[in-house]
């Protein structure tokens, strides 16, 4: 006699945390919902319930623009690492933070835009976090050239461990102003 439940007498739970599990790339909550026969409210409260559940695993909820997989809790990258035999994270030099972080909080952001925050060509940045998967490009700006906008990726969330972009830290911009303020009065 076999052991397994039927699909019925399995929670909404499982049968989420099931579908995330086999789902290799983000999936919608509409596609969650119509897989599990849910409202858009049952399903966004049961993927919040099934997060909570997985705070004290190894598992996370990762959500993006709309679209959610499951990950592995990032505290368990060093370990996830020493286990398959990879290679520690890839380092990124200052000048890729740096655009990386604009790209971020400015999303969605156009080379020449991060160019004027920056103060410098980023080319070769930009290619660099676009060959290793952290930013995409996520649409054409209105205007002449109708240049290419750029947003990180659910691989940028994994980077760095934030399950969301609400979870990047507030900027503190006064000390910058006040930076820029010194620095104008130095130059009268």
């Amino acid at each position: 006699m076999s052991n397994s439940k039927s699909t019925s007498e399995l929670s909404i739970l499982a049968k989420l945390e099931g579908l995330l599990f086999v789902s290799a790339h983000p999936v919608s909550l509409a596609q969650l919902g119509t897989a599990l026969d849910l409202t858009p409210a049952r399903t966004k409260a049961a993927l919040d319930e099934l997060d909570e559940t997985l705070a004290t695993r190894g598992l996370r909820i990762q959500t993006d623009r709309g679209r959610v997989q499951l990950t592995t809790a990032p505290e368990l990258a060093p370990l996830i690492e020493t286990f398959l035999g990879l290679d520690a994270t890839s380092k990124l030099s200052p000048a890729s933070l740096e655009a990386l972080s604009i790209i971020a909080y400015q999303q969605p952001v156009t080379r020449p835009q991060v160019d004027a925050i920056r103060g410098v060509n980023s080319d070769g940045v930009m290619r660099s976090l676009l060959s290793k998967g952290l930013i995409q490009e996520s649409g054409r700006a209105e205007g002449p050239g109708r240049p290419i906008l750029y947003g990180t990726t659910p691989e940028f969330l994994q980077h760095f461990g934030l399950a969301s972009l609400t979870d990047l830290p507030t900027l503190d911009l006064s000390e910058a102003k006040n930076e820029d303020m010194d620095t104008e009065l130095l130059k009268s």
